[in-house]
């Protein structure tokens, strides 16, 4: 595959020197209840604070998520720009700026032995619209829209020697292979054996109804080989729409090595509406490149469609639903866990209710090690800060902990001290 050339222009700005962050530890935050990360791990907890003007996330770090208070005064690491996200593997913290449209700053962080973040590295690249963990990697794609330039390109990025170690391209359209031209986009990417599986959309891609589709009542997922990322097959299923969301994870890997692939039903035409499928829940079986006869159907279950899902363990999903489909881009604010083995769900108790949250952290919630809990960080309309909420799996309970003041919450992570 040719090599796009902006890719080798790509620029280290800073990986030898070591930079000392603050820590954010401040007031109530030791000891007492729930889950504690060790005498020497930290939550990393990422919020926006609660100004007027548009400003950078703040990187905090707090020894519990279920008492006590931290702050954005004062404290923290302050990021530069606005828009970031965030994953966290191989013990690092990486934060990407969204540039829109433009390359942004990558930051990837580790604790340290005195408990505060050093920041390792610093450097610019493409914006993307995907992102995941895979294998020692972090595999980034940066999706056109645009029928005219159909071309996708992925990045593999080592978080061991911490450069981007390969890169290539995908044609969009010839992968959508649609007699109107629509070409695939991108929802996520999730690691499943030794491959990896890309659901997509078909979009339009033009005609001022760029993610506008025809073809509302399927899905497909793209498997490439991994690290070549040569296309091995297309997995296809018209029993539900599209897997996953724009920016938003739709296929999750369970402890068996099976995948349940979650869809929202919210295909759209000139922004209404269009698909006829309901929010429901499929199944491809470890070892196999194809859809079994599982099916879930969520909205019949719970009379609301899935906006995104958070996995527990042992096939329980927090699932974050809403209402009505007035949006493919709308965010859920009711909590339902989701047993996929026995096709149940039950409302979460404990929580506020949809129309006092403001906004949430969705998939950027912290899950414990056990799987026992889901900490999602949660701010109420009218609200200056944000606080933690504990969800018990099993019991489909929520608790108010950890308040972080002045700021919204926007992730939660956990990282361990480095070796």
């Amino acid at each position: 595959m040719r090599k796009p050339s902006y890719f080798l222009s790509l620029v280290m700005l800073g990986s030898a020197t070591l930079f000392t962050a603050c820590s954010s530890s401040d007031d109530d935050t030791s000891g007492g209840g729930g889950e504690n990360p060790g005498s020497d791990s930290k939550y990393v907890i990422t919020a926006t604070p609660n100004t007027s003007e548009s400003v950078a996330d703040y990187i905090l770090t707090a020894d519990q998520l279920t008492e006590g208070r931290i702050s954005t005064k004062g404290n923290g690491v302050e990021q530069d720009g606005t828009y970031r996200y965030y994953v966290t593997t191989n013990n690092m913290f990486f934060s990407m700026l969204y540039g829109q449209g433009n390359p942004g700053a990558v930051t990837a962080y580790e604790l340290n032995n005195n408990g505060d973040l050093e920041r390792l590295t610093n450097f610019q690249s493409e914006t993307v619209q995907a992102f995941a963990p895979v294998n020692d990697d972090i595999l980034l794609t940066k999706i056109s829209r645009n029928a005219e330039s159909p071309m996708a390109y992925w990045y593999r990025f080592s978080t061991e020697s911490l450069t981007f170690v390969a890169e290539g391209q995908i044609n969009t359209q010839e992968l959508a292979d649609k007699e109107n031209g629509e070409i695939a986009f991108f929802t996520w990417i999730t690691q499943v054996g030794e491959k990896v599986y890309m659901p997509y959309m078909t979009v339009k891609g033009c005609c001022n109804d760029t993610f506008g589709t025809e073809y509302a009542n399927e899905a497909n997922i793209a498997v490439y080989t991994y690290p070549e990322m040569e296309l091995e097959t297309i997995i296809h299923d018209d029993r539900t729409s599209y897997i996953g969301r724009y920016f938003v994870n739709g296929l999750t890997v369970d402890e068996n090595g099976d995948a349940y692939a979650f869809s929202s039903g919210i295909a759209t035409t000139n922004g209404e509406v269009t698909s006829e499928k309901p929010s429901a829940i499929t199944r491809i079986k470890k070892g196999t490149t194809e859809f079994d006869d599982y099916y879930f159907d969520l909205e019949e279950a719970t009379g609301m469609y899935l906006t995104d899902h958070v996995y527990a363990g042992n096939g329980k999903f927090l699932g974050i639903m809403e209402t009505e489909k007035t949006s493919a881009y709308s965010t859920g604010k009711n909590f339902v866990i989701i047993d996929a083995y026995n096709k149940t769900t039950t409302s979460v108790t404990g929580l506020p209710t949809a129309s006092q949250i403001q906004q949430l952290t969705g998939r950027n919630s912290y899950v414990s090690e056990d799987g026992s809990v889901v900490y999602v960080g949660i701010t109420l309309e009218g609200s200056e800060g944000s606080f933690v909420y504990s969800i018990d799996v099993d019991a489909a309970t929520a608790s108010q902990g950890l308040e972080v003041e002045g700021g919204f919450i926007t992730a939660i992570s956990k990282l361990d001290p480095a070796e």
